[in-house]
């Protein structure tokens, strides 16, 4: 394995210690049980990347991966008992969270285009990958979904998403697609977080009066 899979591995440990993180403290919101935590933990660590693989009609991935399926239930145990000191280091859990987005969508849309998907539809494969686990999770949590929310967010794995794939096949090396999609994805996601970045939301407004019909 060269370095930069090598680099590539190290931060899709990252990803998954920062989604099954998010998971757990949900679940320490609500005061679940530890089987509770390991539900939600696993929700958000795997679920986007399950209906990417579903819809894409080949293997779950973590079906062959049983080691991350072992880091993820430890994690959410150990979290069951240590809740109240992760969430004060909240802040590193989100920057590690916002390059776990990049990477998930980055990685989801190269799977799909590995898998003979069509390029819009691996972009969509990839922010599927990206935020439909935390999705998934805040609707299971009774929360409002993040993807709902005016965060800068899904917008980010978006854009790693297509940038990755314009590159790609463009002709762009592996490493370079990989990188920059990762790099513009994360760069969104830190500058919404750092300046308080977020989407215009709807204001409602009068609706319109319709005459009478007769």
């Amino acid at each position: 394995m060269d370095r930069f899979s090598l680099l590539l591995e190290a931060l899709s440990w990252v990803a998954v210690v920062a989604f099954a993180l998010a998971g757990a403290l949900t679940a320490s919101r609500k005061q679940l049980d530890p089987v509770g935590f390991i539900l939600m933990a696993s929700l958000t660590g795997f679920g986007g990347g399950t209906l990417r693989d579903l819809l894409l009609g080949v293997p779950v991935f973590w079906l062959a991966a049983p080691d991350v399926v072992a880091v993820t239930f430890g994690l959410a145990v150990l979290t069951f008992f240590t809740a109240h000191r992760v969430e004060r280091r909240f802040v590193i859990v989100l920057w590690a969270d916002a390059v776990g987005m990049a990477l998930f969508a980055v990685l989801g849309a190269e799977a799909a285009l590995r898998h003979g998907a069509h390029p819009w539809v691996a972009v969509l494969m990839g922010v599927i990958t990206a935020t439909f686990g935390g999705l998934i999770r805040d609707v299971v949590g009774n929360e409002v979904p993040l993807l709902l929310r005016k965060e800068i967010y899904a917008t980010a794995a978006f854009l790693a998403a297509v940038v990755f794939v314009a590159l790609f096949e463009l002709g762009a090396g592996r490493d370079i697609a990989v990188t920059i999609g990762l790099l513009s994805g994360f760069l969104l996601r830190a500058a919404a977080i750092r300046r308080g970045w977020s989407l215009p939301a709807y204001r409602a407004r009068p609706g319109r009066d319709y005459p009478d019909e007769r």
